[in-house]
């Protein structure tokens, strides 16, 4: 079945990629079509479990082993998963992949209008010029195609809209955003600010940087640190695609949502070598529906754009669209993460803190910046806390009964602290994504499957992040440190990027500098899977950016054609 319309842009996906591409191009006056396979979430209404007690026993915060194994089996990994949040998330058994349990790769998915933008960590970090030169500097991957200067003003500009907090730091490796107030460090997260000031001269401590808003921005509330963050927040503190960008949308009159919508494959016009729409199948009928436009913007997340490009074959294109590189799916990357240190620091015990702050610390980069220092390239930066511990972490084991044994369980705990270290994997062909040659899913789309392990240069990262953050700790004055050099399976710090990566050269990559395929011009792709490495910051700021530049680009294109 078609549809009469031919809109002037379709973006594939509704979440943090999705609602930027959708703000911009109806803001500029294009009629937009929003293609989301899951089911739709209205801003407030649907934050079913927001206010929710974890004594309410449909909501408890316990898991279900047995239907998690059974149908979340994938999804049970993300630090964001529970009962309260359980209706965001994918169903694995219903919407599979190729999952192998014996080399695994989480890839954690929301099924919701607004996608992960309802349950993503918030953290925004501007990449650096270090990040964007390093491909060329130590010869892995290819070199990007454009420099910190080329998107500097787009990250100010997403910024000023989403609304950062944080503390400028005028750090070369970790570039100031436009910040508002930064949030306030725990008494314990002060003095290890300064503990670590003394003892070392080539680290600091900031605030995280945060897309939470510290006072009112853009007709949005300030937080009120009620803590439920992965709930949904009816006052839009937080950024998310409801409470921002598909708003924004919409107030144009120019936009149009359909959720439920999987889309199939891009259609592609030998003729005008160009892509004239998109194949979709109705996730409740299963009908099959045709949609039409001049532009495609695709934002369905690194795994879903790439399987989406790789599941478009035509006669042109017998690997993929936009696939005359061979690189298409390849290039896989993700952010090594693990507890590295963690500990006790003794004193305080009189003092407390209030409220749920959502945020931590942030230690930047602080290796290999000026010259190589280490057996491995690249660097790493750990996001942190620093507060009381309650009764439940430290008297687990412990047993009694009576009010003297009550008001024990009542004492808080003493002052902990913690380092995670997150670390950049390098860009290596061999990690991969590719369709199943045998499994479909349910709507007979091939499953993705993936090829993906670490290496030595993050094995070498890893115990590195430990050591610095053991030596950290101690500086700190804490004790009962535990160290921690396990890294999560690739996929588990849900920072997947680098499938369909940008480059100068059509031979090696499959995007130009403005995100645009360079084999069909009216297809943009700018989520995470047009990385071209991947730093060790977390790259969804740096999503926004250069979607906001792209359909700058886009849009300016297309009027001059028209012209």
């Amino acid at each position: 079945m078609s549809n009469n319309i031919i809109y002037d842009a379709i973006v594939v996906g509704s979440g943090i990629s999705g609602g930027w591409a959708a703000k911009e191009l109806t803001e500029k006056g294009l009629n937009v079509l929003v293609l989301e396979r899951g089911r739709p979430v209205e801003h407030v209404k649907d934050y079913v479990t927001e206010h929710k007690g974890v004594w309410n026993f449909k909501y408890r915060n316990l898991p279900d082993r047995d239907l998690y194994d059974k149908e979340y089996f994938v999804q049970k990994h993300n630090h964001s998963f529970s009962e309260f949040t359980r209706h965001f998330f994918n169903n694995d058994l219903k919407n599979p992949y190729d999952y192998n349990e014996d080399k695994p790769f989480y890839w954690l998915r929301g099924d919701v209008e607004g996608g992960r933008s309802l349950t993503w960590g918030r953290q925004v970090y501007r990449f650096s010029e270090l990040d964007f030169e390093a491909n060329q500097k130590d010869n892995h991957g290819v070199d990007w195609p454009i420099r910190y200067d080329d998107i500097k003003d787009w990250y100010s500009y997403v910024e000023k809209f989403i609304g950062v907090s944080g503390q400028a730091e005028n750090l070369p490796q970790l570039p100031d955003s436009e910040f508002l107030p930064p949030m306030q460090f725990t008494k314990i997260e002060k003095v290890m600010k300064d503990k670590i000031a003394e003892n070392f001269d080539d680290r600091m401590m900031t605030i995280g940087r945060v897309a939470i808003l510290t006072q009112a921005h853009n007709g949005r509330a300030p937080c009120h640190y009620c803590g439920p963050c992965h709930r949904g927040c009816m006052t839009g503190s937080y950024f998310s695609s409801q409470s921002s960008t598909l708003p924004a949308a919409k107030k144009t009159g120019r936009l149009t949502i359909r959720t439920h919508s999987v889309v199939e494959k891009l259609i592609y016009n030998p003729e005008t070598k160009k892509v004239d729409g998109v194949k979709v199948i109705d996730a409740n009928s299963h009908e099959k529906l045709t949609f039409s436009s001049k532009l495609v913007f695709l934002c369905a997340s690194t795994v879903g754009s790439t399987q989406l490009l790789l599941n478009s074959k035509s006669k042109d294109f017998p690997n993929g669209l936009a696939n005359s590189s061979g690189v298409l799916g390849h290039y896989l990357m993700d952010h090594t993460i693990g507890i590295s240190a963690m500990g006790v620091i003794p004193g305080s015990e009189e003092d407390y803190h209030y409220g749920n702050r959502p945020n931590g610390t942030y230690i930047p980069r602080f290796k290999n910046l000026d010259k190589q220092q280490t057996s491995f390239l690249r660097g790493y930066g750990y996001q942190g806390w620093g507060g009381r511990m309650d009764w439940r972490s430290i008297h687990t084991d412990k047993k009694g009964f009576g009010k003297e044994f009550k008001e024990e369980m009542q004492q808080p705990g003493p002052w902990g602290v913690g380092l995670i270290g997150f670390g950049e994997c390098l860009p290596r062909y061999e990690n991969h994504m590719k369709l199943s040659d045998s499994k479909v899913d349910n709507y007979g789309i091939p499953q993705v499957e993936f090829h993906f392990q670490w290496s030595k240069n993050e094995i070498d990262m890893r115990d590195d992040m430990a050591k610095e953050a053991e030596a950290m700790l101690a500086a700190s004055g804490a004790t009962n440190i535990t160290t921690s050099t396990h890294i999560h399976p690739g996929g588990g710090a849900i920072h997947e990027m680098g499938t369909a990566r940008m480059g100068r050269d059509p031979k090696t990559s499959v995007l130009n500098k403005h995100n645009q395929c360079h084999d069909v011009e009216n297809v943009f792709v700018t989520d995470g899977s047009c990385m071209t490495s991947a730093s060790c910051v977390n790259p969804s700021l740096t999503y926004m950016a250069l979607t906001a530049r792209a359909v700058d680009y886009a849009v300016a294109q297309l009027e001059k054609n028209n012209s």
